[in-house]
């Protein structure tokens, strides 16, 4: 007997997306991404202001070598890092597109690359400048670790390593603590100020392995970015923002350390 591939298709009961379902999934997300980045930076916080000594005379290292001595091993170890923390995003997609959308539904697409890279550069000038002169206030005041962006090997991949994981990083936070996050918390019934704040501290909280200075400057920059998003619809120009902040930092990190006096290192 012969049946049509559509009528195949159409026998599969559509799934009803319940409170409770969109609830479990947002938790399971979360669970498998930055809602245990927040855990993990919580226990790493209690470690450091329990430890002797103050906050700025200890060290909170990114991006450092995987494998040291042994660079196309330790190359193999960052570009697997870099893959598997893009797997939530796209169980995100996943999601979407299973009611029909897709993260274009978020603004995460390529329908308006102009406007995004120039508002995301106009954000990242403005953030740049401030968020630096914060985390010093914050580090000379003893609220903060000494961050140290960079610690890999002078070797020829490191530079497009430290790219790729900025924008890795833009990606996995916009999408998932902004577009993501809202859109579930909205269908979820919170409302929009209660929503605004649950983004904003879930982005402090898994920076809070830097210290107060990072959780509030984190958690500041996340209602910035939150109100942002409600204006212009799209997360595009927030990944394109912080995709430029973290390559500032990184880059201009690896590029700096030791040679001004103003930048601290470990």
């Amino acid at each position: 007997m012969q049946v049509e591939a559509g009528s195949m298709a159409d026998s599969f009961p559509k799934e009803r997306l319940t409170r409770r379902i969109l609830r479990d999934e947002t938790l399971l997300v979360l669970g498998l991404s930055l809602g245990a980045s927040g855990v993990s930076a919580l226990i790493s916080f209690v470690g450091s202001v329990t430890k002797p000594g103050g906050l700025k005379d200890q060290a909170a290292t990114l991006n450092a070598s995987a494998a040291p001595g042994r660079p196309w091993l330790d190359l193999a170890w960052q570009l697997f890092g870099i893959a598997s923390a893009l797997v939530p995003v796209a169980l995100v997609a996943h999601f979407l597109l299973r009611e029909g959308e897709g993260l274009r539904t978020l603004g995460f697409d390529r329908t308006r690359p102009w406007p995004d890279l120039g508002r995301g550069a106009a954000i990242a000038a403005v953030i740049g400048s401030t968020g630096i002169a914060f985390y010093l206030a914050a580090r000379g005041l003893g609220f903060n670790l000494t961050v140290v962006p960079e610690a890999l090997p002078d070797v020829w991949w490191k530079y497009p390593v430290l790219i790729l994981s900025a924008v890795q990083n833009a990606v996995l936070e916009e999408v998932i603590v902004v577009g993501y996050l809202l859109r579930r918390l909205g269908q979820l019934g919170w409302t929009p100020g209660t929503a605004l704040v649950a983004s904003s501290v879930l982005r402090g909280s898994y920076h809070l392995y830097q210290g107060i200075g990072g959780f509030i400057g984190n958690m500041v920059m996340g209602v910035a970015f939150v109100y942002l998003y409600r204006r212009w619809g799209r997360v595009g120009p927030l990944v394109v923002a912080h995709s430029l902040l973290d390559i500032g930092a990184f880059v201009g990190y690896a590029l700096l350390a030791g040679k001004v006096g103003w930048l601290p290192t470990a």
